[in-house]
């Protein structure tokens, strides 16, 4: 499944590690590798009228008021966190 937070879109993002070995000389130089920085995703269950729901949620989403009022019952959940996040 992908790694895409079904609530705000956030997915991996492209970076490099960097491995310095604290030498001067230009064919000592430190080696690059690329790499993906994965978001924090956690699986969150919320109480629908109609049952439960899986989704999967940033961890900086859990904080956001929007997303307490949703988990709360105040506000109904919106049909696009519903959908299954692809990469296209």
């Amino acid at each position: 499944m992908a790694k895409i937070c079904q609530v705000s879109g956030k997915k991996g993002i492209k970076a490099r590690h960097i491995r310095h070995r604290h030498s001067g000389q230009w064919k000592f130089r430190a080696p690059r590798k690329n790499r993906v920085q994965q978001v924090n995703l956690q699986t969150v269950t919320i109480q629908t009228p109609n049952g439960k729901v899986r989704l999967k949620v940033a961890a900086r989403v859990l904080r956001h008021p929007d997303f307490i009022k949703v988990v709360a019952g105040e506000k109904p959940i919106p049909k696009e966190w519903l959908k299954k996040p692809t990469y296209e």
